[in-house]
């Protein structure tokens, strides 16, 4: 029975090591996420001030071109 208990007790000892590994994981993506997120966010807001500057340009965008 002790080394039923023994096993246990290595295992539970294991899972939590995992556990507290794939939390710093998922903390270190979040944070990754986060920043990328702003990133995209700031390229958006270049690419609209981008497009709002240019004087005679047509960006046709989701349109179809002319011809079609």
């Amino acid at each position: 029975m002790s080394e039923r208990i023994d096993r246990i007790e290595e295992r539970l000892a294991e899972l939590l090591r995992q556990t507290d590994e794939l939390s710093e994981v998922i903390a270190r993506q979040d944070r990754e996420l986060d920043r990328l997120q702003g990133q995209v966010a700031l390229l958006l807001r270049r690419e609209a001030e981008r497009e709002s500057d240019q004087t005679g340009a047509h960006l046709y965008g989701d349109e179809k071109p002319p011809h079609w």
